[in-house]
């Protein structure tokens, strides 16, 4: 049972990146919680995991399948790098990067100001939009993607 599930790891890691995006996009759109930039910056290696799986069922190359798996191994670490450094923003742990805050700078002129607010994030990365059990939508995220970095290396170690 555990050999088969780690045959289909690329299929799996197709099926939870595909799940994750259309759960924030329902949660973006379906209910509101708009996403600052650092959730818009963890979506991303969601989408290369998704082109990546494609790519390898496309190819079905054994020796490409090992390099897929590992490339899907590290878009998922740079979800769970970018989630964590999320969940510190959120904890007040440390300050988020210049476009997580609408902090002001002083201005000289009204056409200053205004492109300052203009150019200001809607949703601040400080904020916790939602949250179950005392966990962020970030820290399920940071869960949910070193659990899937663990899976994709043993899937490699599988391989060997």
């Amino acid at each position: 049972m555990v050999q088969a599930v780690l045959k289909s790891s690329l299929w799996i890691a197709l099926l939870v990146s595909v799940l994750t995006l259309g759960a924030v996009f329902v949660a973006q759109y379906g209910f509101d919680l708009q996403p600052c930039v650092l959730c818009v910056y963890q979506r991303w290696p969601y989408a290369a995991v998704i082109a990546i799986c494609l790519l390898a069922v496309l190819l079905k190359n054994q020796i490409a399948q090992i390099w897929f798996k590992l490339l899907a191994a590290i878009a998922f670490a740079t979800t769970a790098g970018i989630a964590a450094f999320h969940v510190g923003v959120e904890q007040k742990w440390w300050k988020g990067t210049s476009s997580c805050s609408a902090d002001s700078i002083p201005v000289k002129s009204l056409a200053e100001l205004k492109a300052q607010i203009m150019a200001a994030p809607i949703t601040k990365c400080d904020e916790i939009a939602w949250e179950m059990f005392g966990i962020s939508m970030a820290g399920y995220n940071f869960l949910l993607a070193v659990v899937m970095v663990v899976f994709m290396l043993l899937s490699l170690r599988q391989e060997r």
